[in-house]
């Protein structure tokens, strides 16, 4: 009985329960106790035969006649010493007979346990003991077995997950506590080190040969954008990188985690893309404009070639409104490219919301804070404006909007308000405007902030824009969300300092 490297057993015997003897064999503990019963027994009949020779039987009268008569009177002294001495070989090859399959069952475990130890489990153990030894045996086959299939399990998981970080187009890098790379896939070496191997290397050798900017990002460890004035592989064209590094424990030592990705293609098709929707903006409100201006100028031409000029002022009036609604609308796309930095200032909370409201009719939710924060106050003034012109146009469907706040509050009309709180959570002071119109979708919500998007067809897409711009000048963010019930909340969040 020993270790073999046999085949894996049928299907039918992998499911086979472990904890069931194999049927027309000895239950457990029964093979090995009938051996060593049978040897017992084996002992004493040698004992009682030894016993009867030296007593009854002819051995004394041979004694007596070979001149060794009186060693049968000293019988009851060495006659014991004499059996024990014959009997204790017998004894020793009966209990070695007992325990062979036992022996030969642990050097086989012991071995198998070996090759599970170096890796290899295609050790399978032959089953042709009896009793209580063939269902260890079987036991442990189809433990084999089984780990056996979790260890293939385990390895072409760890195949597709080798093949989908070495294919991927982001490189990656796995730095350990020593500074060292522990892993790179192929992106990285033909990124950083032009195909060669990375793994073992130093990480600051690695780093060396780079541009200053990229080698000091990634020893920064932070998550950033940035663009190198020229490329990597030696174009004189800029190129802008994501990179982000994680600290992840793996095996119980410290490592760092590396992905840099390209994004320059990404962000020039966005350019492009931003453009193409400034161009056509401009152009529909150009067109808009222009188109009444050469109208209105035929007309007063052939106004004034009739001498009908009592219709002149009117004419020319139409064109200044058009002309004029043409400035702002160019003036809204210069104030978001010529946004200046924040001024900071205190600004008195009370004094602040009373003043907007002078501007835009709102109902205040709950209590203003106390005190002062500070900001730029005339560009949140404009952002907060922004915002509750939207809520108000985003609520004209429900009915008309009030003029002031106490005819907001007088309409007792709750579904119909534009709302505003202000409050502070955390390190932030947060100004949400909520309203209970028709709300967005979610294709909606994820380009509502880009600049020159709009669902309106007489809309500019600057407002929340705007917002945007001012809110990351201060350090802040805008924050958009459905009402349950219906409606949009749009949360500026501002830093306390």
């Amino acid at each position: 009985m020993g270790a073999t490297g046999q085949d894996l057993p049928p299907e039918g015997d992998r499911k086979a329960a472990p904890s069931a003897p194999p049927p027309g064999h000895a239950r457990p503990l029964q093979y090995l106790g009938l051996r060593l019963l049978l040897s017992l027994l084996l002992i004493a009949l040698l004992a009682l035969g030894l016993q009867a020779a030296f007593s009854l039987g002819p051995l004394p009268p041979l004694l007596r006649e070979l001149g060794w008569g009186d060693l049968t009177l000293r019988t009851s002294v060495w006659l014991p010493l004499l059996i024990l001495g014959l009997l204790l070989p017998v004894a020793g090859l009966l209990v070695a007979w007992c325990l062979a399959p036992l022996r030969r069952v642990l050097r086989a475990v012991e071995g198998a346990v070996l090759s599970y130890r170096d890796g290899d489990f295609s050790t399978t153990l032959a089953v042709d003991g009896q009793g209580e030894l063939r269902a260890l045996l079987s036991a442990h086959r189809e433990l084999a077995t089984t780990l056996r299939g979790q260890r293939q399990h385990l390895a072409q998981r760890e195949l597709l997950l080798d093949t989908v970080v070495q294919n991927t187009p982001v490189a990656l890098l796995l730095i350990d506590a020593q500074g060292q790379v522990a892993y790179a896939n192929i992106a990285a070496r033909q990124l950083l080190a032009q195909g060669r191997r990375l793994s073992g290397q130093a990480w600051e050798a690695v780093l060396s040969p780079l541009p200053e900017a990229l080698a000091e990002a990634l020893r920064q460890g932070e998550d950033q954008l940035l663009t190198l004035p020229e490329a990597l592989d030696g174009a004189a064209e800029p190129e802008s990188f994501h990179l982000s590094q994680r600290a992840l424990n793996l095996l119980g030592q410290a490592h760092r985690l590396v992905l840099l990705r390209r994004i320059t293609r990404e962000l020039s098709r966005q350019e492009v893309a931003s453009w193409k929707r400034v161009i056509r903006v401009i152009s529909h409100e150009l067109n808009n404009s222009l188109a009444p201006i050469s109208s209105l100028a035929h007309s007063g031409a052939e106004l004034a070639r009739r001498g009908q000029t009592e219709r002149l002022p009117q004419v020319f009036q139409s064109i200044g409104e058009r002309a004029r609604h043409l400035h702002e609308f160019l003036a809204s796309y210069a104030s978001v490219a010529k946004l200046p930095l924040p001024r900071l200032a205190p600004v008195p909370w009370a004094d602040f919301v009373a003043q907007l409201m002078s501007q835009q009719p709102f109902v205040l939710d709950g209590a203003l804070p106390a005190g002062t924060a500070s900001f730029d106050r005339v560009q949140v003034e404009q952002a907060l404006i922004n915002l509750l012109k939207n809520a108000h146009e985003a609520r004209q469907g429900a009915g008309p909007a009030p003029e002031t706040a106490s005819q907001a509050g007088a309409a007792g009309d709750a579904a119909l308000e534009v709302r505003l709180a202000v409050q502070r959570q955390g390190s932030e002071w947060c100004v949400t405007v909520s309203d209970r119109g028709p709300g967005m979708s979610e294709a909606v919500l994820a380009q509502a902030l880009l600049p020159f998007y709009s669902t309106k067809r007489s809309g500019t897409g600057l407002g929340l824009a705007l917002a945007r711009e001012i809110a990351e000048a201060h350090g802040g963010r805008i924050l958009l969300a459905n009402r349950e019930g219906g409606g949009l909340r749009v949360s500026l969040l501002l830093p306390v300092r």
